[in-house]
């Protein structure tokens, strides 16, 4: 069940607190930062989930104030509020986790926040999946969210998820925050492992600035009968789909920007080198800016490729852009420069559009790795919006 409710704890009034609730049994899994300045509401997800063995039934939500960096009254504000939950509950304090974003150094409401707990409750129910993705957004400037759903031996099976990002994104684990429900039984090491991969192929292979919170956080539960070991895959494949639709979703809305950017790479030895190659592209700010100007400047995208630490020779590179070839075997090919800034320019519209996207390819044949990752370009709106973002 969710809930999603307007507790006064952000200046916007708009709503700001949310709680999920899983069934009995239900298993949770965590992804978190891997900064070593973590919020405190990290630090009580991760113990809580190991001790309890993932055994988790709710999770606190709140926008507006990341209560990270605030000492030990910060650590103390996130105990008082899962207490608090706790008590209204009936539920085991040890099985409620909380996530918090919003700006750093800056505590809980914590007073607003408890006088709202039985609202947050009594407010909940199976319909409130869109007034939960609403409550935990910031600077985002849309939703995220997402379900799929099949049917395997004539059963059906629902995956849902929804998540807030849209700055700080360059996740070392995840993404700002998600949440994830999938309605079948997996055991709990088989579902870290199924989480971790999502993670990889999703959050962790997207970049707005460069910067990663100190609150990321990725939890995903699944409850419910269990299926054949054999339909995992069918699972596994449902989960990384749900989660790299939340994580396009989150460049396609990244502060200041006008496109999704995808990058693709291949032909390398492994798929650990490919992701490193494409994630040192998609986060060079001069490629960034670069997009920005719809400005084909392709020496940026081999150069950010060369930092990368992977080893390659430019003499084997195809490079693409859209379907324009620029590199064939290192050599440059006879493009006209012109179609190549008309195609981005096209894309550049700043549409919330599902399938419009600059497609960036480089193919180093000389292995079968592959990877693909998601961006955006970087604008003077961005510094705008975080230059004003505390006042």
């Amino acid at each position: 069940m969710y809930s999603g409710i307007k507790a006064g704890l952000k200046d916007s009034k708009k709503k700001d607190l949310a709680l999920i609730v899983a069934p009995q049994d239900s298993i949770c899994s965590g992804v978190f930062t891997q900064s070593i300045v973590r919020a405190s509401c990290v630090e009580i997800c991760n113990q809580r989930i190991s001790k309890s063995s993932g055994l988790i039934r709710a999770v606190l939500i709140n926008s507006g104030q990341a209560n990270a960096c605030n000492g030990d009254a910060g650590m103390r504000d996130s105990l008082t509020a899962t207490k608090a939950l706790s008590q209204e509950l009936g539920i085991n304090e040890d099985q409620i986790l909380i996530c918090s974003t919003g700006v750093i150094g800056v505590p809980l409401p914590i007073n607003k926040l408890l006088k709202n707990i039985p609202l947050l409750v009594k407010s909940l129910n199976h319909n409130k999946f869109v007034s939960a993705s609403e409550a935990i957004l910031t600077t985002d400037l849309r939703p995220k969210r997402i379900a799929i759903e099949t049917s395997i031996e004539g059963r059906n099976i629902t995956i849902s998820a929804f998540a807030k990002g849209s700055g700080m994104i360059y996740p070392n684990m995840a993404t700002m925050l998600a949440f994830l429900t999938c309605d079948v039984g997996i055991e709990k090491y088989l579902w870290d492992q199924m989480i971790k991969e999502a993670a990889q192929l999703s959050f962790n292979a997207i970049s707005v600035d460069g910067e990663t919170s100190t609150n990321d956080s990725f939890l995903a539960f699944n409850s419910g009968l269990k299926i054949s070991d054999k339909y995992l895959p069918v699972i596994q494949e449902g989960i990384n789909y749900v989660c790299q639709d939340l994580a396009k979703s989150i460049v396609r809305d990244g502060e200041g920007s006008n496109c999704l950017v995808e990058m693709i790479v291949s032909g390398v030895r492994n798929n650990s080198d490919a992701l490193k190659i494409a994630k040192s592209i998609i986060n060079s700010s001069l490629v960034k800016t670069a997009i920005h100007g719809c400005d084909p400047n392709w020496g940026r995208i081999v150069a950010a490729a060369g930092n990368a630490g992977v080893d390659f020779k430019l003499s084997m590179v195809d490079l693409f852009i859209g379907d324009f070839q620029i590199l064939n075997k290192g050599n440059l090919q006879d493009y006209q420069e012109s179609k190549i800034i008309q195609y981005m320019r096209e894309k550049m519209n700043g549409e919330y559009l599902i399938n419009d996207k600059i497609e960036i390819s480089l193919n180093f044949n000389n292995g079968n790795g592959q990877a693909k990752t998601w961006g955006c370009d970087l604008s003077k709106k961005y510094i705008e919006i975080n230059s004003e973002y505390t006042t």
